[in-house]
């Protein structure tokens, strides 16, 4: 028995660790944003969903009692998600920030509202337990799906400069280690999503391992869009998130601000070169 316990220990220890890492992967990014002043175009929604995950597995873990570690690592996703949050709402423009406002009352407010009263007053703790359980399993299945859209994304282009390999082998690893967790714990609801990521994380790697030598295409780029491809990276963080669409990133913005200068100044040369006729 002591022995069953002290590998829980080890797995969650671990497995607390590696999501840690993990949680700090949007860093870089979030130094940009705090450079440039700017929310860049990037999405709100993968912090925003990533903040819901959390609270759903910390109010999992208060009910059963004996997941101390699934408490810590998902108390410091609360407090992570809700920093990057509140940076870009404090850099994003106003319809961003309504966007974000309608996202957090979507998940946070509402959804968790409703998962906490449909289930906090159920009379038969178990039966709370299971069902609250069967929640966040679905959830985590839903997250730990979403990096087919990266998978499909380096199979159509042949490229792996948006599937970084690091970030890849360590999801593979959080997954390793919470499914065991979940599994000495006899916990299937923590076991099952983690089988899921493990999956998707080797099929990661091998697709590093068949088209890293791939050779790129060569597409001339304004360097200014080029920077927001670190938030594909989003897509492929741990619990943490992912449903920000890969198609639909930054570049937008600065294209739709390209534009609209180029418009200007167009009109401005032609105002110019009315006036200097009318004068001669």
């Amino acid at each position: 028995m002591a022995l069953h316990l002290s590998w829980v220990f080890v797995f969650g220890i671990l497995g607390n660790v590696v999501s840690f890492m993990v949680s700090l992967s949007p860093l870089p990014t979030f130094y940009q944003i705090y450079k440039k002043k700017t929310s860049e175009g990037f999405q709100s929604l993968p912090y925003v969903v990533s903040l819901f995950s959390a609270m759903l597995w910390i109010y999992y873990a208060l009910l059963k009692k004996d997941a101390m570690l699934l408490i810590t690592i998902n108390t410091f996703c609360c407090f992570i998600q809700s920093f990057y949050i509140v940076t870009y709402f404090y850099y994003g423009r106003k319809k961003e920030k309504l966007e974000t406002v309608k996202l957090m009352l979507l998940f946070n407010v509402f959804g968790f509202g409703l998962v906490f009263f449909s289930t906090y007053f159920l009379h038969n703790p178990m039966t709370r337990l299971h069902i609250l359980g069967y929640i966040c399993m679905g959830f985590s299945l839903s997250v730990f799906a979403a990096p087919l859209a990266i998978v499909r994304k380096v199979i159509k282009t042949k490229s792996v400069e948006f599937m970084p390999f690091t970030l890849s082998v360590f999801l593979t690893l959080g997954a390793v280690m919470w499914f065991f967790y979940g599994l000495l714990l006899k916990d299937m609801n923590i076991a099952v999503p983690n089988v899921l990521g493990f999956i998707f994380g080797i099929l990661q790697m091998i697709l590093y391992a068949i088209y890293k030598n791939h050779p790129k295409k060569m597409v001339v780029e304004d360097p200014k869009l080029q920077l927001p491809d670190q938030h594909i990276v989003d897509v492929i963080k741990l619990e943490s998130v992912v449903f920000s669409d890969v198609n639909t990133t930054a570049p937008q913005p600065y294209e739709n601000r390209g534009g609209a200068r180029g418009g200007v100044e167009a009109q401005n040369t032609k105002e110019k070169a009315s006036d200097a006729s009318q004068k001669v």
